[in-house]
C-alpha cells in the first residue's frame, strides 16, 4: 500500500498530552519521552500547564531534529493494558530478513522529517493511518548493523485499529504486552554470524514475544524506551561465545 508523500503533513499531527492520558503507565511514559524530546532539541522544559504551547513545541522539536537515514514507529496501544506493535520482516527481504522490527524504513527525499518517514513507512507496511497516531516524542538515535542511523518515533494508537501486513515486506503483525517488557528479564540469544572466513556465535540479550525472538536493533530501541520511561537499565551487549572448553 503506497502512501503519497503529500498525504502526511507535520501540521496535521496529533500530540498525546500527558494530562489527558488516563492510564498511569502510559502517562508516565508520555511525560518522560516528551521531556527528553524537548530537552534534546531546545534545552528547556515547557510546563505542562501550557498544553497548546507544549504540543506546538513538541512538534517543533521533532521537526528540527536532524534527519536520520531511517525512522521506525514505536506504536503503543492506548488502553489499560497496553501493547507494543511489532512486525516480522519477510524472509525474502535483502536486509534483516525474518527478523522482528518496529514498522519503519528509510527516509525519502519528500518526507521532510523523521516523523513523516516513520508514519509513511508504518502505513505502507501495516496500513496504519497516520491520522490515527498520537505522537509522544522520540528516542535517541540507534545504529543498525549496516551502519544506518535510525530514529525511533514513539506514539499511541487506538487498540481496535485493523492493521494489515504488506506481504512484500512483512510476514506478520503481532503484539508485545508492554507492561511485561517493563518488568520481565531478558533472555540470552545466540546468533550465528559469518566473520571473514569463519563463523562465530554471538550472544546478546533478547525478549521472547508470541513465539518470536526480539533482539538486535529492535531490542535496543525497546531497551532505550524502558530506560527513558521507567529508569530500567539494561546492559545491551554483543559477545562472541567462547567455544573453548
Amino acid at each position: 500500500m503506497l502512501l503519497p508523500p503529500q498525504s502526511v503533513s507535520l501540521d496535521e499531527f496529533s500530540v498525546a498530552v500527558p494530562t489527558f492520558i488516563r492510564y498511569p503507565t502510559l502517562r508516565k511514559l508520555a511525560e518522560r519521552v516528551q521531556r527528553e524530546t524537548l530537552n534534546t532539541v531546545t534545552g528547556s522544559i515547557v510546563p505542562d500547564s501550557y498544553q497548546r504551547s507544549h504540543s506546538a513545541r513538541l512538534l517543533d522539536s521533532l521537526y528540527q531534529t536532524p534527519i536520520a537515514d531511517a525512522s521506525v514507529l514505536v506504536a503503543i496501544t492506548h488502553e489499560r493494558h497496553p501493547k507494543l506493535l511489532l512486525t516480522l520482516r519477510a524472509a525474502h527481504m535483502n536486509s534483516h530478513a525474518g527478523e522482528v522490527s518496529c514498522a519503519g524504513g528509510k527516509h525519502e527525499r519528500g518526507d521532510g522529517n523523521n516523523v513523516v518517514t516513520a508514519l509513511r513507512e508504518a502505513c505502507e507496511e501495516t496500513a496504519l493511518p497516520p491520522n490515527k497516531v498520537q505522537l509522544l516524542g522520540q528516542l535517541p538515535i540507534q545504529t543498525s548493523k549496516s551502519g544506518m542511523s535510525v530514529r525511533p518515533i514513539v506514539a499511541l494508537i487506538a487498540p481496535d485499529l485493523i492493521l494489515v501486513p504488506e506481504p512484500g515486506e512483512i510476514s506478520r503483525i503481532f503484539w508485545a504486552d508492554f507492561e511485561s517488557l517493563v518488568t520481565q528479564p531478558t533472555v540470552e540469544y545466540a546468533v550465528e554470524y559469518a566473520m571473514q572466513d569463519e563463523k562465530a556465535t554471538i550472544l546478546t540479550p533478547s525478549w521472547q514475544v508470541d513465539g518470536e525472538t526480539v533482539w538486535g536493533l529492535t531490542g535496543r530501541v525497546i531497551a532505550s524506551l524502558l530506560e527513558t520511561g521507567f529508569d530500567r537499565q539494561l546492559e545491551w551487549y554483543y559477545r562472541i561465545q567462547d567455544t573453548r572448553l
